[in-house]
Order: structure tokens, then C-alpha cells, then sequence
């Protein structure tokens, strides 16, 4: 099973998803704007993708400047909370699949934890390629 944990209004996140299902897989979605996050959740994410909560922070289009997250004096446990309250101050799409978990960015990051590849060329939202027809995925 794959879970993402997606963003609707973000390309890279419709662009994984995308990529998910062009491998034959039909992931669980959830839309973490609406579900919102839990502590032990975010823990447990960032610990299996070996992120620290500040790796895992969106520092654009998110109110993370105005809440003073950027500032490198601020701990984990700020941030935390800050994310449980502001869902969209944690980065996407992170991806769990039995082959790992991962913040998805840039797309081709998802290609690693599918059980196969989609048929290629496979191209992004923008008509970048990321995977061409020999299934190959270019960096």
C-alpha cells in the first residue's frame, strides 16, 4: 500500500500522484489540509524519512516567516507545533510505501518507492520529462 500525503493545489504533489498511478498503484490520499496532522504522526514521518522537523518545513507560500519558524533559534518541538496548528507548514507530498517513506520533492523522489515503474516517457505538469522510454529517471 502507498499513502500520500497530498496537496490538490500543488503541482509537485498532483505530479507524484500522478506518477503513482501511472505505475499501476492506487494510492491512499490524504489531503492533509483538511486532515490536519498529529504529533506522533509527524514524528513518525519524519523519523521513517529521516527528516528533522525543520528539513520537513515549507518556507515558501507558507505562513512559516511570519510565525518566526525561520529563524535557526527556533527548536523542534515550535515547529511541531506549529505544523499541528498550520498544516500547510509541512512540505509535500510525503509519500510511505513497504519500500520507504520520503518528501516527494522533487517528483522523480517517488520513483525509488514504487514496486514498478511507469511505462515511459513519463513528463510533469510543466512538460519537464522524468522518465524517458526506456525507463530511465533522469536527476
Amino acid at each position: 500500500m502507498i499513502v500520500i500525503h497530498h496537496n490538490p493545489a500543488c503541482g509537485t504533489s498532483r505530479n507524484v500522484l500522478a506518477v503513482i498511478r501511472a505505475s499501476g498503484a492506487e494510492p491512499v490520499v490524504i489531503d492533509y489540509l483538511t486532515e490536519g496532522w498529529t504529533r506522533p504522526q509527524l514524528l513518525a514521518l519524519f523519523a521513517a524519512a529521516g527528516l528533522t522537523p525543520r528539513q520537513a518545513l515549507r518556507r515558501t507560500k507558507s505562513p512559516a516567516a511570519e510565525l518566526g519558524l525561520l529563524d535557526e533559534a527556533v527548536g523542534d518541538e515550535a515547529i511541531i507545533a506549529a505544523m499541528i496548528e498550520h498544516p500547510v507548514l509541512v512540505n509535500r507530498p510525503i509519500v510511505a510505501s513497504p519500500k520507504g517513506v520520503r518528501l516527494c520533492r522533487p517528483s522523480q523522489a517517488v520513483l525509488p518507492l514504487l514496486e514498478r515503474l511507469p511505462a515511459g516517457p513519463l513528463y510533469k505538469e510543466d512538460g519537464e520529462m522524468i522518465l524517458n522510454e526506456r525507463g530511465e529517471f533522469l536527476d
